[in-house]
């Protein structure tokens, strides 16, 4: 006779996991298995769940900062070859074994007709997720994965001789910034003619991660990717035709007020066209800001606007300086771009930049340190899926605190500039929320094109064009002539396109969302910090429109709130422009 195990019965104990993933790390399936059977055996009633959650929500909080650590440490370093082996028998022997037992529990939990305590958004998301769930798709994520490394590789790769160094295309940017002309040019022209070195590997890796993911999404039973990925990213409160109204809107209000910022630039500059390399450069022939010139000055001087926004802020910033959870210089080997994750066992963020002193690298800081705080408040929630929140949420808490810390960028208050410095520090941040969205728009109408027409998709010479249409739709003014290779193929800069499909829209809603925290902020800084932390606090546990209204915001795609935005950009604008 088969034994069943009795109420309350554990088969492994729990109290025998190991207290931090770096010890997790090295375990394989065998060993970790026997935890997933406890609690797919043992007793789920009312009385069990609170401990049944518990413990699913450790063995889950290890297994995926185990994940987190090793994305972190092999795009530390792109070219550790032994990580990369281990994350890879991570990824091919024990993560998709962890998703498939996973699985079984969320039926389990699905089955019982329980309902945790704040528990019914989360609920919502796993009987969705139970739903697409194939477990033949499970090695196909797996290769995705490998796909995603491959990509980064490739850009992390791509260097250039500048002044007889050695140096990544990251590290060119500063020269962007020089009142030289023909210095820009020279520089953005290398940069350029290096990244079309790699025009057909890019070509290739695209041909293999949109044929991929329509086999993914067939193996659920979608008819096309789009459906699927919907679904997988929980967007219950939004359509696609959501996003091509958001498209329109800002074709309709933001496009124009674009063209004014650049039409003024290029008459600044006193140029007959603007070009590429013109758009960074200070238009009054101003010095270019130098806000650090250290990874530790970096560090030192967020900290000090971090505790000038809310005394809890810059102690969680402070615990992150002492858990030395901050990789931010640039340097060769690394992959590109910036991030914030979680190692959510351990109950820290860790961030992830490239910085090499600029103002856009203060703003990367404040944006990733924004998912570092939204981290550390919904961490408090008692059970895992309660700290899964949609990127739509997850970028107005970095958007806004862009926003929230810009008062504080003077040296008076412990950051970065002189007043005027840091007039002209949040002109350049705001004049780049308005150029934002319609960049945001060819990248998201980009991918909706690509996967609603996969197999025009495979073929890069016509995703060229459709990007060109694209660029030409939206980015006014800049001319690109006899740059066209270049033009054309600007979507093998976007890694988002790669490594992650249709993440890119939520930018946009959430910066519409952080104007609108912003707005309130101008009125009452002190309510407004409130009523964000309050909003992170509740993690995953509320519907988006629910999060936006707690964070002071209405989640919106039309033109109305779009125009409200706008108007209050460039008013505000104008009023630094007297204090630059």
């Amino acid at each position: 006779m088969k034994q069943t195990s009795k109420p309350n019965q554990t088969l492994t104990s729990f109290a025998s996991l190991p207290k931090t993933a770096i010890d997790f790390m090295d375990w394989n399936w065998p060993k970790i298995e026997p935890y997933f059977q406890d609690l797919q055996t043992r007793s789920l009633e009312k009385r069990d769940l609170h401990n049944w959650m518990s413990d699913w929500s450790k063995l889950s909080l290890l297994i995926h900062e185990s994940y987190a650590r090793f994305q972190v440490g092999t795009t530390c370093n792109t070219t550790d070859k032994k990580l990369e082996e281990r994350f890879n028998i991570f990824l091919e022997n024990v993560y998709p074994m962890c998703d498939a037992a996973d699985q079984q529990l969320k039926l389990k939990l699905l089955k019982s007709g329980l309902n945790p305590e704040n528990f019914d958004v989360p609920l919502r998301q796993i009987r969705s997720e139970s739903e697409f769930f194939r477990e033949k798709n499970l090695p196909l994520f797996t290769q995705e994965k490998k796909l995603t490394s491959e990509y980064n590789k490739i850009i992390g790769a791509q260097t250039v001789k500048w002044d007889g160094l050695e140096v990544t295309i990251t590290r060119l940017e500063p020269v962007s910034l020089d009142s030289d002309r023909a210095q820009r040019e020279k520089a953005w022209r290398l940069a350029s003619d290096r990244q079309l070195q790699d025009r057909e590997k890019l070509n290739d890796l695209w041909i293999r991660f949109l044929n991929l993911r329509e086999e993914i999404a067939k193996n659920a039973d979608y008819s096309d990717y789009i459906s699927y990925r919907w679904e997988y990213l929980s967007r219950f409160d939004y359509t696609p035709r959501n996003c091509k109204e958001f498209h329109a809107s800002i074709e309709e209000v933001v496009v124009p007020a674009a063209k004014r910022i650049l039409e003024k630039r290029k008459k600044q500059l006193g140029y007959t066209t603007l070009r590429p390399w013109d758009l960074n450069v200070d238009p009054l022939n101003h010095p270019s800001l130098k806000p650090f010139n250290t990874a530790n000055e970096l560090t030192s001087r967020s900290a000090a606007v971090f505790h000038k926004v809310n005394p809890k802020l810059g102690a969680y910033f402070d615990s992150m300086i002492s858990d030395k959870v901050l990789d931010l210089e640039n340097r060769k080997g690394k992959a590109p771009g910036g991030y914030c994750t979680t190692f959510a066992s351990t109950g820290t963020p860790f961030i992830f930049m490239n910085s090499v002193g600029l103002q856009r690298d203060v703003r990367t800081m404040l944006h990733e340190a924004g998912h570092a705080f939204h981290a550390f408040e919904k961490l408090k929630l008692p059970y895992y899926k309660q700290h899964d929140v949609g990127a739509e949420f997850n970028e107005v808490a970095s958007m806004a605190m862009e926003l929230l810390a810009s008062p504080y960028l003077t040296k008076e208050d412990g950051g970065f500039y002189s007043r005027t410095e840091a007039a002209r520090a949040r002109i350049q941040h705001l004049e780049g929320i308005v150029l934002f969205w319609p960049y945001m728009a060819v990248v998201d109408a980009f991918q909706h094109w690509g996967y609603e027409n996969p197999k025009a998709a495979l073929d890069a010479a016509k995703c060229d064009t459709t990007w060109n249409r694209l660029w030409d739709r939206f980015m006014p003014v800049t001319d690109w002539s006899g740059l066209e290779d270049a033009k054309v193929t600007g979507w093998h800069r976007k890694l988002h396109i790669f490594n992650y499909p249709f993440y890119y829209v939520e930018y946009g809603l959430a910066q519409l969302g952080a104007v609108q925290v912003w707005r309130n902020a101008l009125k009452n800084q002190p309510r407004a910090v409130v009523d964000y932390c309050k909003a992170l606090a509740l993690g995953g546990t509320a519907s988006l429109p629910k999060l936006y209204e707690a964070v002071g915001a209405r989640f919106a795609f039309d033109s109305a709130t779009l125009k409200e935005g706008i108007s209050l950009l460039e008013s505000e604008m104008k009023e630094l422009e007297a204090q630059a």
